[in-house]
């Protein structure tokens, strides 16, 4: 999950390795959709939830996977079982992502939440995710602090608007 692409995001300053965020970002924005998507179905059974979650992000992954494997710089070329496997470890962190509102919609029930407060927690728990990843990615590239707060409040209008989606759809 180390990136050392030299064509890929900005560099630490500091010249080292760092972790790509950018799959744990959109995982969580996903997980928040899906989590407004099913909440909104009527029924709410939790396992179905958490196997929603974890099951989107699997598909999320395996597409970008197979998009950066397969896409316009890799077809004229073979690639090795190491780059299926980089491609594979640097995209798992949208599976990752999903993982915190699932583990919420399980613990859901033993903070006395019904269908709806869990739904509002395991979204919580989604957009919190995004801005966190977010923001560690801006540290982690160096960025000024301003800089921090900028995306960080990017993702949170971001994360917001799949919560406005909820709040309007919600029944």
């Amino acid at each position: 999950m180390e990136r050392c692409d030299p064509g890929g995001p900005a560099r630490p300053r500091t010249g080292a390795i760092h972790r790509d965020y950018t799959g744990a970002v959109y995982g969580s924005l996903l997980a928040a959709s899906v989590v407004v998507g099913a909440g909104t179905l009527g029924r709410f059974p939790r396992l179905e939830m958490i196997i929603l979650l974890v099951g989107t992000g699997i598909v999320f992954w395996a597409a970008h996977v197979y998009a950066r494997l397969f896409g316009a710089r890799m077809v004229f070329r073979t690639m090795s079982a190491a780059e299926v496997r980089r491609a594979c470890a640097e995209e798992w962190p949208i599976v990752e992502a999903a993982v915190p509102p699932a583990v919420a919609v399980a613990v859901g029930p033993l903070l006395g939440l019904g269908a709806q407060g869990t739904a509002w927690l395991a979204l919580a728990v989604a957009v919190a995710g995004q801005v966190g990843w977010a923001a560690t990615a801006a540290v982690r590239i160096g960025a000024p602090p301003r800089m921090v707060v900028v995306t960080s409040v990017i993702n949170l209008l971001l994360g917001l608007v799949v919560v406005a989606l909820k709040a309007v759809l919600h029944h």
